[in-house]
């Protein structure tokens, strides 16, 4: 499955919904993606995955209907070709502080004249065939995330970037950068000023929000307020909560005590 099918979804007023993958497990990137989901990201920063691993995440993503989008280690014009020639549909750039760094992210995504992405798709070109990869590839994805104080102060420089598809709130990256401890479901004043002022700014430049829920519920409350890339859970949280159930069903057999709370890890 390509972009296309979440660039359709925002422009028809719908918000995608996806899971987060740490694991470095293609079967269970399937699993995930079986359940219907409309993308599935693959950690290539903090999670278990190396490139070969994402390489076949993002077949068993593909081969089940969701879009496979993966966030890389860093803002490296290398790693953003890698991950694109290895298949991925879309891109998260993680710590972007300036316009010319969103700039740089942006470039890395696209064949000239509009970018120095260099032409070597790999992969991508037996998804999509030789003569329409450079076609497929103007769809590809380039979300940007913005996790200090200096990006916040850049929102709107940063949001009005050419060719930038969205931004992407990691609540925890972003409570550090605020001096805040690092946690996904944040109250403190600051932090909700913080994440309102990247949608706002996402909103103002026509571009989509994205973010890192907790769990459904917390996603469905995302999405109700404009965010339109919302990560509802990653696999290794919601593998300990269904652990944690089922436990709970085995030693107390008290069905009300079930924790609905996926949390970060």
């Amino acid at each position: 499955m390509y972009a296309t099918k979440l660039r359709d979804k925002w422009r028809e007023g719908h918000p995608a919904f996806g899971f987060w993958a740490a694991l470095s497990s293609p079967f269970a990137a399937e699993l995930m993606s079986i359940a219907g989901i409309d993308y599935v990201c693959v950690d290539q920063q903090h999670g278990l995955a190396d490139q070969h691993d994402a390489l076949a995440m993002f077949t068993a993503v593909q081969a089940r209907g969701a879009v496979p989008i993966t966030r890389v280690p860093a803002n490296q014009p290398w790693m953003i070709g890698k991950a694109l020639d290895a298949g991925a549909q879309g891109v998260v750039v993680p710590l972007i502080n300036t316009r010319e760094e969103a700039e740089a992210a942006v470039a890395a995504c696209r064949y000239p004249p509009h970018g120095t992405r260099s032409f070597g798709p790999v992969r991508a070109a037996v998804v999509g065939g030789m003569k329409d990869n450079v076609k497929l590839a103007e769809s590809v994805l380039c979300i940007v995330m913005v996790e200090t104080r200096e990006g916040l102060a850049n929102i709107d420089a940063i949001a009005s970037t050419p060719g930038l598809d969205g931004i992407y709130v990691g609540p925890a990256d972003l409570a550090l950068g605020l001096g805040l401890p690092p946690d996904l479901d944040k109250t403190e004043p600051e932090h909700v000023t913080a994440v309102q002022s990247i949608l706002d700014a996402c909103k103002r430049h026509g571009i989509v929000a994205g973010i890192q829920c907790h769990s459904g519920k917390s996603g469905r409350a995302y999405a109700a307020r404009g965010f339109g890339f919302v990560t509802i859970a990653k696999d290794t949280a919601m593998l300990q909560k269904a652990a944690r159930n089922e436990l709970q069903l085995a030693t107390v057999g008290d069905d009300a005590a079930r924790d609905e709370h996926v949390g970060y890890t």
